[in-house]
């Protein structure tokens, strides 16, 4: 768990839905802002998958 919290791959995705809930709240309602969110939640998913990728390759070098 501490390598999620202390990655800047995950602190920089989660700080890009700063902007995405601003423009939730006062831009308008289209299918752009879906696109956005779903972006967002892919940006999170790799940012994950490339802190779990990282931490196999430590431990692979481990061995």
């Amino acid at each position: 768990m501490r390598r999620f919290l202390f990655s800047s791959t995950i602190f920089s995705a989660l700080f890009g839905v700063f902007g995405i809930v601003q423009t939730t709240r006062k831009g308008p309602r289209d299918w752009r802002l879906i696109l956005m969110w779903i972006s967002w939640g892919l940006t999170v998913a790799v940012a994950i998958g490339t802190v779990q990728k990282q931490q196999r390759d430590a431990y692979q070098l481990e061995d």
